[in-house]
């Protein structure tokens, strides 16, 4: 969604203007200091690059590492970015041919070569890197061929068709092998060995003294070992507070003509900081604390967007993204030594049923979140199921079906049992949920509520972001409140839904079927989009009928971008705004802006 704006983009540091009246004020030096402050949620695992997976890390990497494509915001298409154009697309859709642009540069003054370009590859290969839930990507990368002429042109072989062959680089950060490999080990070998299911470690001592170092943790946080292509480098992280960035002086990106807009970086400094509770950011808003944020609460925006002053000083908007939440049941409990609570359809159905979501709707987005039936968010208009209808908040039925699973209260105290191998369970478990995730707190509480009304003991426990998917990853858990962040791209569902991703992917619930993992294979590598999107929503269709999770709805993003930087523009694809696109406008702290 683009905004009305003083002429682009806006980031949002908030600080209160004599000009806007009341009793808040901040000093205009505040105001005229070409820093952002940004508001977010949690941090990142880690900045390592290669070994996380959280939505504020890939969000970081996009200042602080190049990739070999882009996405066009406008235009919700890949672009290049390290390279001169799109690919030539073999006839057969297994070679892809690239062209390195000349200008990248490395820190050192060292030029971005193709060797580091296939170094990345293998090192996202490498089965002894920390990195196996990304790992599966790079499964069908069989090779890559330096030009015999022009050594920065370079061809990408697959193994076979794949909807994601070109998409996958836009998330695959380049990285400098001189830095991260000085030995060249990576080099002796071939992208074949790294696809060997025999590769050990014992095998090759040499990959594995390699991947120590690679793997160690200092990659990931320690700002003297961070490195990149991207103009910005990390300054600073105190942990659970605010991580900071500060742009590298010099950088290649400077002498780019007509930049596009993931390429500018305006902003000497972005500092990224942590508030979990709605009245502080509200607060830190009216006093203009912050400059940019797409994190808040519908109710904080709503009533935000009633004060003078804060219309005055911001812009605000609430709009779509490819995100959606869901809340995950464990299917294969024995397998990680819980209770088999879940294993039942009947079950899960009956859990759907009892979650209140449209009246969580109501009171705490104030109607503005859309829900949904699949693992497809209705932003997708044209993969969305539209066949597949919600399921609605039906307590008595939920009963029925818990009865008809054989969970019943035999003994009089309220809660469900069940004997199981033996032993009289009852129906009470864990619920993971993350700690200062806002609404979502006040949705699981009321789901428990409805839980406990129907003879189901829920037992909510509060982790913080880390941990918390520390533990869904080891699949430590009965039930959990979780999300996934979407994007444009074609789907690959594999990672989240093939039975092959339970251990080292991110299908923490366990589910899969051999029909279902099937589809999945053939939604891989089927690249006509009438074909594709019909087996897409048919694989829809068969996780909507085992219900693993219970899918809850679609949050548009609540955003705002203070009024002291041109280029102000929120946009559905990460990262949503882009900060370093967001232009100082001189001398704003002695100037009174009309509200729009």
């Amino acid at each position: 969604m683009k905004m009305s704006r003083i002429s682009g983009w806006i980031a949002l540091l908030a600080f209160a203007l004599a000009a806007c009246g009341g009793d808040e004020k901040t000093s205009t030096s505040r105001l005229d200091q070409n820093t952002i402050i940004y508001h977010w949620r949690a941090e990142p695992d880690n900045l390592h690059p290669t070994n996380g997976v959280s939505v504020p890390r890939r969000v970081i990497m996009d200042f602080t590492q190049g990739f070999l494509v882009a996405v066009d915001p406008d235009s919700l298409k890949l672009a290049p970015a390290l390279v001169k154009t799109m690919p030539e697309i073999s006839a057969d859709g297994l070679e892809f041919t690239y062209e390195l642009r000349d200008e990248p540069t490395w820190d050192n003054g060292e030029r971005l070569s193709v060797n580091d370009v296939i170094f990345s590859i293998k090192a996202f290969k490498c089965p002894l890197t920390d990195d196996a839930q990304v790992r599966p990507y790079f499964d069908m990368i069989k090779d890559v061929r330096i030009d015999s002429v022009n050594n920065r042109k370079f061809t990408v072989v697959v193994t076979s068709k794949y909807i994601q062959n070109v998409a996958l680089f836009a998330d695959l950060p380049i990285m400098q092998e001189s830095y991260h490999d000085k030995n060249q080990t990576l080099r002796k070998y071939s992208f074949e060995q790294f696809s060997d299911t025999a590769f050990t470690a014992a095998t090759y001592p040499d990959v594995k003294t390699w991947a120590d170092v690679f793997n160690d943790n200092k990659f990931g946080r320690d700002p003297k070992f961070m490195n990149g292509l991207g103009p910005y480098k990390l300054s600073s992280w105190d942990a659970k507070q605010q991580l900071t960035i500060e742009k590298k002086p010099s950088h290649w990106m400077e002498k780019l003509q007509n930049k596009r807009v993931w390429e500018n970086a305006y902003p000497d400094k972005i500092v990224f900081k942590i508030i979990t509770d709605d009245n502080a950011v509200a607060l830190e808003l009216k006093k203009q604390e912050i400059d940019a944020s797409h994190y808040l609460a519908s109710g904080t925006l709503l009533d935000l967007q009633k004060d003078e002053a804060f219309n005055k000083n911001y812009h605000s908007a609430f709009f779509d993204n490819f995100n959606y939440q869901y809340i995950g049941m464990n299917l294969k409990p024995q397998e990680a030594g819980r209770t088999p609570l879940f294993t039942d359809v009947r079950v899960r159905k009956a859990m759907a049923l009892l979650a209140p979501i449209d009246a969580a709707n109501k009171a705490y987005m104030f109607g503005k979140a859309n829900r949904l039936a699949s693992c497809v968010v209705p932003t997708k208009k044209s993969v969305y199921n539209n066949d597949l209808a919600l399921v609605p908040f039906d307590p008595e039925q939920a009963k029925q079906l818990l009865d008809e699973a054989g969970w019943k209260d035999t003994d009089g105290d309220n809660i469900r049992d069940k004997v199981i191998n033996g032993r009289k369970v009852q129906f009470e478990f864990e619920f993971l949920a993350m700690s200062g995730a806002g609404v979502q707190e006040y949705v699981v509480k009321d789901y428990v509520a409805e839980l406990y009304k129907a003879g189901v003991k829920a037992n909510i426990r509060s982790l913080e972001f880390v941990t918390f998917y520390e533990t869904v990853q080891k699949h430590e858990f009965d039930m959990y409140f979780g999300g996934w962040g979407g994007t444009f791209f074609y789907e690959d569902y594999k990672q989240v839904w093939h039975s092959s991703s339970w251990n080292g992917g991110n299908n923490y619930v366990g589910y899969g079927t051999a029909a279902s993992d099937a589809l999945i294979d053939s939604i891989r590598v089927t690249l006509d989009d009438n074909q594709r999107i019909a087996m897409e929503k048919r694989l829809q269709k068969m996780i909507y009928d085992d219900q693993p999770y219970v899918f809850v709805f679609t949050n548009p993003f609540k955003g705002a971008i203070h009024r002291r930087f041109e280029n102000a523009t929120f946009y559905p694809e990460r990262p949503n705004i882009y900060l370093g696109n967001l232009k100082l406008i001189p001398g704003w702290s002695t100037m009174k802006p009309a509200a729009e």
